[in-house]
């Protein structure tokens, strides 16, 4: 493989992954980057995503961090309820946790502008070719990057037998709506039993009439057959989500009323893939989805994307190769993936409701203050963010020397 300075990279697929790449490549030194993306046309679609302090370290120190401030919502807290609205578990979030970064939710589509912007600006306005996928292994570059999704043809030209997601057996329904802010306006929820669960939050500063963009996330464990494995955009009617959420109690907001104001609501799978043995061959590598695609429990989907790119990079720029990269990514993301599958720190409300299906007066006496501290602790320790070891840890900006 030709040195940093002389690389020539090529990379699959110009969402979060491939463009925090592309960025983090160039702040080391890699300047011969393109990305390649099947698309004619990127446009701001979808709902919502977390980015959490450990990814939000690594965007702000590309020199993101303005128009992240800009784009999205700092979030300062997560509560858990149960479905009669009865409070399971709080905590801080983000800077007010003790983090020395934010944690920001925001629309994907407005993060993947910011990125593709900061992309053109950087790299040069043809550093992203659109309309142009890339389906086998055949390059005339120092290194391919396969950071083209779940359905990943550079993950299939390495694993030709691997076969389709898998399944969880749970569907999730996502929509966006407006209306007045809630809690802190800054607020995380989580509302939900052994069956389902709905997630809340803003994904955008409250705008001139006062309204706020709050995202939604019903998952619901269903034995429906039909629904399009690994499909991520199938408009539905609201009446089909409605009765999932009815008789839901929750003082800082009127679910139902979320759930039908929404424009649109869309039907996603559940799915994500086996960790694999090994991401790189020659000069071939994974990122993202399409080294590791796992449920998006625990916010972490895009967070270690991004954490990828910025690792991938560093292991370059300091002659470390594509082994140092695996090394340092390969087994903590497949932690995640089968940590995931059984709800990540979102076990809590299964918990509490199998301990409590009637509800409770006191949470203590369901859930010890330990045991909930533990829970949620675990889950950061495991997935690179609990606030001690990530704010001591050096950055993957500094050379190997520095």
């Amino acid at each position: 493989m030709a040195g940093p300075s002389s690389m020539r990279v090529i990379i699959a697929g110009a969402g979060v992954a491939g463009l925090t790449a592309a960025l983090s490549l160039h702040a080391a030194g890699i300047t011969d980057v393109t990305v390649h993306e099947a698309v004619e046309e990127i446009q701001p679609l979808g709902v919502g995503i977390n980015l959490l302090p450990h990814a939000v370290r690594e965007l702000m120190e590309l020199g993101l961090g303005d128009r992240l401030a800009e784009a999205g919502v700092a979030t300062a807290d997560l509560t858990f309820l149960n479905p009669r609205g009865q409070r399971i578990w709080s905590e801080p979030r983000g800077r007010a946790a003790g983090y020395r970064w934010p944690q920001y939710s925001i629309h994907r589509g407005r993060l993947l502008l910011l990125l593709l912007d900061a992309v053109r600006e950087r790299l040069g306005p043809g550093a992203v070719v659109l309309g142009s996928r890339i389906t086998d292994l055949d390059h005339d570059a120092d290194l391919l990057i396969g950071a083209d999704g779940i359905r990943s043809d550079v993950r299939r030209a390495l694993f030709p037998d691997e076969g389709e997601p898998v399944p969880g057996g749970d569907v999730l329904w996502r929509g966006t709506t407006y209306g007045r802010p809630f809690m802190t306006g800054r607020s995380m929820l989580m509302i939900g039993d052994r069956t389902q669960k709905l997630v809340i939050y803003p994904i955008a500063p409250p705008s001139d009439d006062g309204t706020q963009l709050i995202n939604w996330a019903v998952q619901h464990r269903t034995d429906v057959q039909g629904v399009p494995t690994g499909d991520w955009n199938q408009p539905i009617g609201v009446s089909k989500v409605l009765p999932h959420v009815q008789g839901w109690h929750c003082d800082e907001l009127d679910v139902c009323a979320l759930v039908v104001g929404a424009a649109q609501v869309l039907e996603y799978p559940l799915v994500d893939r086996d960790p694999l043995p090994y991401w790189s061959k020659g000069n071939v590598t994974l990122l993202g989805d399409a080294a590791h695609p796992m449920y998006p429990t625990g916010s972490n989907g895009g967070t270690q994307a991004v954490i990828d790119a910025r690792v991938l990079a560093y292991a370059l720029a300091n002659d470390l190769g594509l082994a140092f990269y695996e090394e340092q990514r390969r087994p903590v993301t497949g932690e995640i993936v089968l940590a995931n599958r059984k709800d990540g720190p979102e076990v809590i409300l299964k918990i509490a409701d199998e301990r409590a299906p009637l509800g409770f007066s006191d949470i203590e006496y369901v859930m010890p203050r330990a045991e909930r501290e533990e829970i949620a602790l675990h889950y950061k320790r495991l997935a690179g963010f609990e606030p001690a070891t990530l704010n001591a840890r050096r950055s993957w900006s500094v050379p190997l020397s520095g």
